[in-house]
């Protein structure tokens, strides 16, 4: 009996610890994701101007559609 005892209790304590190494893992990846949202909207925002920037080009030299 005592043998089962601390058999179930090593599965108890290897189940502990990847539920807390999926949880740093877990946090990792959303720290990436949130990193990578950050990124994508920096690159909107260069995007947008460049856009602006180039409608005005366009407007000076006649070549856009009134």
């Amino acid at each position: 009996m005592l043998e089962d005892l601390r058999h179930l209790r090593a599965l108890v304590d290897r189940a502990d610890e990847r539920l807390t190494d999926m949880t740093h893992r877990g946090g990792r990846l959303e720290t990436t994701v949130a990193q990578i949202h950050v990124v994508l909207a920096e690159h909107s925002a260069r995007f947008d101007r460049a856009e602006a920037r180039l409608s005005r080009i366009e407007k000076r030299l006649g070549l856009a559609e009134a």
